[in-house]
């Protein structure tokens, strides 16, 4: 857990930018009446904040999400390998199955424990255009303390979905390249086997991230549920809109996965030296 911690604080710092765009890109509606933004992807996206608003606008939203990532990455990784544990074999294996469970069971966990009020405010601070102090002021004068966990089944089902994916990608990479733990994991293996996990998480749960960013952006109440957002999206705007955000979110998860899984094996390597955390 305190491995996870680490990572996690490192990882949300160094690829905050580009998440920042990928939640403006996919709070935006392409339905009738919908404002066009002045970018149309990540790189205009970006090149737009630094000429408009300064580069550090680019970091909107990053305190909340700072605060939540070192107990979510600690909680994900912690009760990841506590699920791993129970569900192993009588010879201590586990099958991509039983490895998307405990992915799975970790992000629906840190979804509802820190993710869907952090993401929440996170969101609203980006849409605002306020800092975090400001933004959450905001939040509890409008719409009370329930603005805050506004979107957490959406979320839920987009963390548990994601985690899943992605610890069943890692470990089974990590059981290949080190044939079964004989091998030691090089810092470059788990840079590789992080980003590809990403890579694969994004494409395959990205409907359900757009979902979960509509449902905790301002303008949520024009859906009854997260069941409803969906149909609203799909009638009105089409499959392409459920990946709004998709090429930014893989500029934003694929080097942030590298580096969260990267720097937590080497972490736990080095952790495991001391007898206290072993």
């Amino acid at each position: 857990m305190a491995a996870g911690c680490i990572a996690g604080g490192i990882e949300a710092t160094c690829v905050w930018p580009m998440e920042f765009i990928k939640t403006q890109l996919q709070l935006h509606s392409k339905a009738a009446g919908g404002a066009p933004l002045p970018y149309n992807g990540m790189l205009s996206g970006l090149s737009y904040y630094v000429r408009t608003t300064g580069f550090f606008s680019l970091y909107r939203g990053l305190a909340p999400t700072l605060i939540g990532s070192i107990p979510k990455a600690g909680i994900r990784f912690g009760l990841n390998a506590i699920i791993k544990d129970s569900l192993r074999d009588a010879e201590g294996k586990l099958t991509p199955g039983k490895n998307f469970v405990a992915g799975l069971g970790a992000g629906v966990s840190e979804a509802l424990v820190i993710v869907a009020p952090v993401e929440t405010v996170k969101t609203k601070c980006i849409e605002l255009n306020m800092p975090f102090v400001s933004g959450f002021k905001h939040i509890l004068a409008t719409e009370g303390i329930g603005g805050v966990y506004q979107g957490a089944a959406a979320t839920a089902l987009k963390q548990g979905s994601n985690q899943g994916l992605r610890f069943m990608w890692f470990n089974e990479y990590k059981r290949i390249v080190t044939d079964d733990g004989e091998k030691k994991l090089t810092p470059l293996m788990g840079l590789f086997g992080g980003m590809s996990a990403g890579c694969f998480s994004t494409i395959g749960n990205n409907p359900f991230d757009v979902v979960k960013t509509r449902m905790q952006g301002t303008r949520a109440s024009k859906y009854a549920n997260t069941l409803d957002c969906f149909k609203q999206i799909l009638s009105k705007e089409g499959v392409g809109a459920l990946y709004a955000g998709v090429v930014p979110r893989l500029g934003r998860v694929v080097p942030g996965q590298g580096i969260i899984f990267m720097s937590f094996e080497t972490i736990v390597q080095n952790l495991e030296k001391f007898t206290i955390f072993q």
